[in-house]
Order: C-alpha cells, then sequence, then structure tokens
C-alpha cells in the first residue's frame, strides 16, 4: 500500500527506527540493508534503490536495493547529472515524478533493471555535513501523487542515514586498510625472505590479487631494451592471458603507465579502443583495469596491473596500495638484478684467476708464450663447448698430476 500522508506517529516511528539502525549496524551493506527496508516499509514503494559516491564523488553506484539484484549491486554507476538520479545528486535535491517518468528527458534506462518501466519515480539527496554523499530513490509500478510532506520527511529521513552511512563506510574503510596492511606485511615478508625472484612476485601476485578482489593481477617487466612489457608473474590460471604477446611501450595503454609515470583507469578494456587484447577480455572475462608504474630510485622497471570480474571504480585507496605494492616489487627486481650483477662479478674475477694460472702452467709446461697460452685455452673451450674455467681446471689438474709424478 503507498503511503502519501504520514501522520506525527509514523514520523516518530521513523525516527526511532532511523535511531534502531545507528546503535544497531557497524557494517555498510547491513545499514544499506535496513535503510531500504525502512523506506519500503514506510512508504509502501515497489523499489527502493540506494545509490552512494564512489571515486572521488564523480560516479554513483547502486549499492542497495529492495528487489534482488545481486548481480547489479556494485556494477551500476551513474555519473553526476545522469539520468533522474544523477540529476539529485548534482542539484542536492528532491524529484518527485508523479507518472511516466520513463519519457522524463533526464531519464537514463538500464536493461537489467525491470522498475525503470514503473510509473512513479521519487527521489531524495542523501545529504551529510552539508552535502550529498548519495541518493535514496523510491519507484512504483502505478502513478503516484506524492504529497509535500511526504518528500519532506523522506529528505529528514536521507539527512539522518547520511552520518550512519557515513560512519558505516568508514567502519568498512578501516576493516579494509587492516585486511590491506595485513597483505602489505605479507609483501614485505616475502621481500625479506631467501626465496627465488620468480617465486616471490608469484606470490605477491597471489596476495595483492586476493587483498582487492581482483580476477586476474599480474607484474609485467621492461625487457632489455626498454620497449616492449614482459609477463613475469600472475595468478591467471588462464593459458591466453599467460601467453599473450609482448606489449609495446610507444604504442599500448599499459605502455602509457610507463611513459607518464603514473597510474592509469580503464573502467571497460572491453570497450576501449586503445586496449590491444580487447577479444581476450571478453573471453576472460575482464572489465575495469588499473595499472601502475613500478618505480625504484627515480626510474620505472615495469608496471603491475589488475582486472575485476565487474565493473568497478578504484578508490584513491585502492591506488594507493596497488602503487606500494608495485614499487616493493620493483625493489625486490632490482635488488635481484644487483645481486645477479655481483654474482656474476665474482665469478668472472674466478674465472680470471683461474685462467692466469692455467696459462701459466702451460707456459712452463711447453714453453708457450702468454698469447699463446691463451689462444690455446680459448680453442680448446669453443671445440669442446666447454667454460674457460672448466678447460683451465683441467689444465691445472694435469699441472698438478705432473709435478706429483
Amino acid at each position: 500500500m503507498v503511503k502519501t500522508k504520514w501522520s506525527p506517529s509514523d514520523e516518530l516511528k521513523v525516527l526511532r527506527r532511523v535511531v534502531e539502525i545507528t546503535t544497531a549496524e557497524a557494517s555498510l551493506d547491513g545499514v544499506l540493508k535496513e535503510v531500504v527496508k525502512t523506506v519500503a516499509e514506510m512508504t509502501g514503494a515497489d523499489s527502493v534503490f540506494i545509490y552512494l559516491f564512489e571515486a572521488d564523488n564523480k560516479v554513483l553506484v547502486l549499492r542497495a536495493s529492495k528487489t534482488p539484484h545481486k548481480r547489479e549491486l556494485g556494477t551500476i554507476t551513474l555519473r553526476v547529472g545522469e539520468g533522474l538520479t544523477g540529476w539529485v545528486a548534482k542539484t542536492a535535491q528532491p524529484l518527485a515524478i508523479r507518472s511516466n517518468a520513463y519519457e522524463d528527458p533526464r531519464f537514463k534506462a538500464f536493461d537489467v533493471l525491470p522498475e525503470d518501466k514503473y510509473e512513479a519515480f521519487l527521489a531524495v539527496p542523501i545529504i551529510f555535513k552539508g552535502r550529498p554523499i548519495g541518493v535514496v530513490n523510491m519507484q512504483y509500478k502505478k502513478a503516484v501523487d506524492h504529497a509535500g510532506q511526504v518528500v519532506d520527511l523522506l529528505g529528514v529521513i536521507a539527512r539522518q542515514v547520511g552520518s550512519v552511512i557515513d560512519h558505516a563506510r568508514l567502519f568498512t574503510r578501516i576493516r579494509e586498510k587492516a585486511v590491506q596492511f595485513d597483505t602489505l606485511v605479507k609483501v614485505s615478508q616475502t621481500i625479506t625472505s631467501e626465496k627465488y625472484l620468480d617465486e616471490i612476485l608469484s606470490l605477491i601476485v597471489v596476495v595483492t590479487a586476493e587483498m582487492l578482489n581482483s580476477k586476474i593481477c599480474s607484474v609485467m617487466l621492461l625487457d632489455q631494451k626498454g620497449t616492449e612489457l614482459v609477463i613475469k608473474a600472475t595468478q591467471s590460471l588462464s593459458d591466453d592471458y599467460k601467453k599473450k604477446p609482448n606489449i609495446r611501450v610507444d604504442s599500448s595503454l599499459l605502455g602509457e603507465v610507463v611513459r607518464s609515470r603514473r597510474p592509469l583507469f580503464v573502467e571497460d578494456v572491453r570497450k576501449e579502443k586503445r586496449y590491444s587484447y580487447r577479444d581476450l577480455a571478453i573471453r576472460e572475462g575482464l572489465t575495469s583495469m588499473l595499472a601502475v608504474p613500478m618505480v625504484v630510485k627515480e626510474k620505472v622497471i615495469g608496471a603491475v596491473n589488475i582486472y575485476t570480474k565487474e565493473p568497478h571504480f578504484f578508490s584513491e585507496d585502492e591506488v594507493g596500495v596497488l602503487q606500494m605494492v608495485a614499487n616493493q616489487a620493483a625493489v625486490v627486481v632490482e635488488n635481484t638484478k644487483l645481486m645477479e650483477e655481483a654474482l656474476k662479478a665474482k665469478e668472472a674475477l674466478e674465472t680470471r684467476k683461474i685462467v692466469e694460472r692455467a696459462k701459466g702452467a702451460l707456459m712452463k709446461m711447453h714453453g708457450f708464450s702468454e698469447e699463446t697460452a691463451h689462444k690455446v685455452i680459448l680453442k680448446k673451450s669453443m671445440d669442446s663447448c666447454k667454460s674457460m674455467k672448466d678447460i683451465a681446471e683441467s689444465i691445472l689438474l694435469i699441472a698438478d698430476i705432473q709435478k706429483a709424478v
């Protein structure tokens, strides 16, 4: 039953319910569920949606619904000013339409929402500290004359729950930050372990994908020429993704991350013309992408990118966390390279010492000049496909045997 008039007892009942929500719920999803339930009971609306601002107040995301919309929650988005709901968010004013709401020029339809065919529409902004943080909208299957009293009271509800929703979001962010902190600790522990580089990077992409709820996370490093990005680690099980060709830095979307040294967000890679592997994205079910540069000592050495299954607008916190992971991974790669270079230099020095001793042994045994002795060792190395160090050690062994005899 649609309520078009509210009595003082109704108003008091609503305010009491809002207080109950405030004291009973901490999680954002729980708060939104209770707000939807309360609004639906008080208004008799056939549909109740709650949209909240995400991505630095530029995008409204559907976060709660009276009717079952599990797949749509978190994926349907509106920009400020887009659609009836976006108009309410932009103007911070309520909007009531008696009938034929879908014919309003501001209306935006979604194929997955049957509610878009309903007649009447009523929406009020959710206000916190004088600014809109979201919108509650109600839709009715039949035409409804929305009394000013009802609109005003809904506005009061929206303002009251604004602080509740903001506190719930803060609680959720704190909980997410705790998870992120634990993940960063795991990454740090992995970095300081004695595992090999490939194993370290593999662990990093696994914990990062889990932390940010991404379908694919990968580490891509620049090749020796610095012209292409090569997949070095990914937790994806897809062979198609693992085997995709290297990505050119000078003409690709991910290359832009390296060139600009800045994070890059793509809402839907399946529709992005600059994205080189749209067919692969469609097959793998990839939608939103976030990529950040791997920076160490003011030098970009690669990129870390993540993909989500559903459309997702990454918050500043999520971008910041991924950048921290990328920079830590860059330190691992750089330190490994330095270690490899140090080992190579040490091995080269040891080889040189052994070859010098072998040259001396040949000069003593056969009266060779230093140049001739070096040529003999080099030729033997090439003919036998063995290293000069192996040949030199063999010569020294023969020399020791001759001494013993």
